[in-house]
């Protein structure tokens, strides 16, 4: 039976900001991934996120992104591998604090955003990721791009490494997803977008903007949290899973 992770970004809301329908999404997914103050959320967001992952039984894992509220931290920024495994390293434990709380394992790391991205071509990045979540707690799985510099740099180091695919990112001739500072990032229409996902899961392949059908790996699909129709996208998407005989569970 195939099987595969369903993944989503939720905990970022912050303050009297609210974005997405979090305890909805739950109860579709397999896989959380909070995020830990920095681009996204806060400490009452993020210790109710934790309590209704642990409701809904989804593995919970920490998603850390560069310290830009403003930019949801999709803004490039200028750091050095020092920087990203400090920054990492801290909200990891901000994180794992509120699973301790709540009686819940953490189960992995999945950067966010611009950190994400970076870290997908760049090997120092990725190293210092890799090093800040081994050195916390060598049994938590690393989430990255399939094909990255980031999966690279978490079997190096010793790490479970998860291969990520995103149901609603077009891809590059390259492997990696198509910037959303361009035209045609982001694809909107859910049925081209379970096309898309369900191509890679029993394929093993994607169709870049160019056209060319390039090979990757999908152990886990991502979808996002804070559009208007992420609900109603999760919905379709799990039920189009299931109509092909692939199982939703989480990676570990």
């Amino acid at each position: 039976m195939k099987m595969i992770d369903l993944n989503c970004d939720l905990g970022e809301s912050f303050g009297t900001y609210k974005i997405g329908k979090d305890e909805e999404v739950l109860s579709f997914i397999s896989s959380a991934n909070v995020a830990c103050g920095f681009h996204a959320g806060d400490p009452h967001v993020i210790n109710q996120t934790v309590q209704l992952a642990k409701k809904y039984g989804v593995a919970i894992g920490a998603h850390p992104g560069f310290q830009d509220l403003v930019g949801f931290g999709r803004r490039t920024m200028a750091v050095s591998p020092k920087d990203v495994y400090d920054l990492v390293l801290y909200q990891i434990g901000a994180l794992a604090a509120f699973c301790k709380a709540h009686e819940v394992k953490l189960s992995h790391v999945k950067p966010h955003g611009a950190l994400y991205n970076m870290a997908a071509v760049d090997t120092n990045l990725a190293e210092a990721i890799a090093k800040a979540v081994r050195i916390f707690d060598p049994t938590l799985s690393l989430y990255g791009l399939a094909g990255s510099k980031l999966i690279e740099a978490g079997e190096k180091y010793g790490l479970h490494t998860v291969s990520e695919v995103f149901a609603d990112r077009t891809y590059q001739p390259n492997g990696t997803l198509t910037p959303r500072t361009q035209e045609g990032a982001v694809i909107h229409d859910s049925n081209v977008a379970i096309k898309q996902v369900l191509q890679m899961v029993k394929e093993q392949t994607v169709q870049t903007t160019t056209g060319e059908i390039i090979p990757i790996k999908a152990d886990s699909i991502c979808v996002h949290g804070d559009n208007d129709h992420a609900l109603q996208f999760v919905q379709e998407l799990r039920q189009a899973l299931t109509n092909e005989g692939i199982t939703i569970k989480a990676i570990r």
